[in-house]
C-alpha cells in the first residue's frame, strides 16, 4: 500500500496545475519537460516564468480563436492530414538524396555551365585582385613598403611579406582570388575613387588617416556589367547544378514510382 501511495503521490504531483485558462491546463510535468537542462537556480525561474506566460497568451489566442471562427473555419483536419502527408514524403526525399544522389559536380561540368550561360553572371560591382596593406604613419622604411607594393619581383613580395609579418596592421593577398571593391572600401578611411577610369590607369594606391598608410595594389580588375570570372562565380554555379541534380533525381524517382505502382497494380483509375 505504501508503495502506490507514493505513485499516486508523485503522479499527483506531476499533474498538479501550473496555469490554466478555462479547462485547459498546464501541468507541473509539461512545465519540466520544456525546461533546458543545466539552468541555474535564478535561470530556471525566470525561464518558468516566461514560459508561462507564453503560454498563457497562446491558450488565450486558441479560446477565442474556437469561439470566432465557424465550424468549417475550424475543421483543420484536412489540413493536417495534407501537413503529415507532405512531411512524410519531404522526409522519405530527404532519406533517398542522403543514400543514393551523388552531389559530385566536376569542374567540367562547371565550366561547360559557365560557357553556356556565362552572359547570366553579369558583375553588379567592380572587383579586384590584388594586395592591401595597413601600416602605422612611425614604421620603419615606409619608403621600402611603398617600393616592395609597386614591384612584381618575387624578391620584393617576400619582402614585403616579412616587413609586414612584423610592422603592419593588416596584410592581405588576394593576388590569387577575386574580390569585390566594397569590400576594400570597408578597410580604407575613404573609399577608392569611383570615376570610371580609375581602375584602367591605377595598378596602385595610396591614402592615409591620422594614425596609418593604405595601400593597395591592383593586379588585375573586372569591372561592373562585364561577365565575372569562373573562378569568381564558381560556388554559384556549383549550388545551381547540384539544385539541378536533386530535382532531376527527385522527379526520376517520382517516374520510376509511378511505373511500380502500375506494374504492381497497386494504382486505380476511376
Amino acid at each position: 500500500m505504501g508503495i502506490i501511495s507514493c505513485k499516486n503521490t508523485t503522479h499527483d504531483v506531476d499533474q498538479a496545475p501550473v496555469a490554466a485558462v478555462e479547462n485547459r491546463v498546464l501541468t507541473r510535468m509539461e512545465l519540466e519537460e520544456a525546461m533546458p537542462n543545466n539552468l541555474s537556480a535564478n535561470d530556471s525561474i525566470a525561464y518558468a516564468q516566461n514560459y508561462i506566460q507564453r503560454w498563457v497568451k497562446s491558450a488565450l489566442l486558441l479560446r477565442k480563436a474556437e469561439l470566432n471562427l465557424t465550424p468549417q473555419e475550424k475543421d483543420v483536419e484536412k489540413i493536417l492530414r495534407d501537413y503529415r502527408a507532405s512531411l512524410l514524403i519531404h522526409k522519405y526525399k530527404q532519406k533517398l538524396l542522403l543514400q543514393k544522389h551523388t552531389a559530385l559536380i566536376s569542374k567540367a561540368q562547371i565550366e561547360e555551365y559557365y560557357g553556356q550561360m556565362s552572359e547570366n553572371f553579369k558583375l553588379d560591382e567592380n572587383i579586384i585582385q590584388g594586395l592591401f596593406v595597413k601600416v602605422p604613419l612611425n614604421a620603419p622604411n615606409l619608403s621600402g613598403v611603398k617600393k616592395w607594393c609597386r614591384s612584381e619581383t618575387p624578391d620584393d613580395y617576400i619582402k614585403l611579406e616579412e616587413y609586414c609579418f612584423v610592422n603592419a596592421q593588416k596584410f592581405d593577398n588576394f593576388l590569387d582570388k577575386w574580390v569585390a571593391v566594397t569590400e576594400i572600401n570597408q578597410l580604407m578611411p575613404q573609399p577608392l575613387p569611383s570615376y570610371p577610369k580609375f581602375l584602367d590607369y591605377n595598378k596602385y594606391y595610396e591614402t592615409s588617416d591620422s594614425t596609418s598608410l593604405y595601400i593597395i595594389r591592383i593586379q588585375d580588375f573586372r569591372k561592373a556589367n562585364e561577365v565575372a570570372p569562373l573562378s569568381y562565380v564558381e560556388d554559384k554555379i556549383k549550388a545551381i547544378l547540384l539544385n539541378k541534380k536533386r530535382i532531376q533525381f527527385i522527379q526520376n524517382l517520382e517516374e520510376e514510382l509511378y511505373n511500380e505502382g502500375l506494374k504492381q497494380k497497386v494504382i486505380k483509375f476511376y
